[in-house]
């Protein structure tokens, strides 16, 4: 069973960039599909950005296109967002996830999940 752990939330200015990592403890990682969804406060968990295992694959929701970059290493078992111009309806806590098989944008196809890590970004 695959453990995620994310790092790289922080505080950040509107306009900024941060970069979030999740490690996983799989060595068979590159079974692995990967996403990153958020959850602000009071509302639902919702998709951001997934990577199919051959990393062939990228899936972005509209309002971070063209401003987050998914991507992976599997020889480091590492899977990243990389967030640029960064807007205060970005803040949420952020979340890794795998699933085997093909990758999605639904939350419930995911069944691994990191503890997540807190983005805020101040206006």
């Amino acid at each position: 069973q695959v453990q995620l752990v994310e790092s790289g939330g922080g505080l950040v200015q509107a306009g900024g960039s941060l970069g979030l990592s999740c490690a996983a403890s799989e060595r068979t990682f590159n079974i692995y599909a990967m996403s990153w969804f958020r959850q602000a406060p009071g509302k639902e968990r919702e998709f951001v950005a997934a990577i199919s295992k051959t990393g062939l694959t990228t899936l972005y929701t509209d309002s971070v296109k063209g401003r987050f970059t998914i991507y992976r290493d599997d020889a480091k078992n590492t899977v990243a967002l990389q967030m640029n111009t960064l807007k205060p309806e970005d803040t949420a806590v952020y979340y890794c996830a795998a699933r085997r098989g093909l990758v999605g944008r639904r939350k419930d196809d995911y069944g691994y999940w990191g503890q997540g890590t807190q983005v805020t970004v101040s206006s």
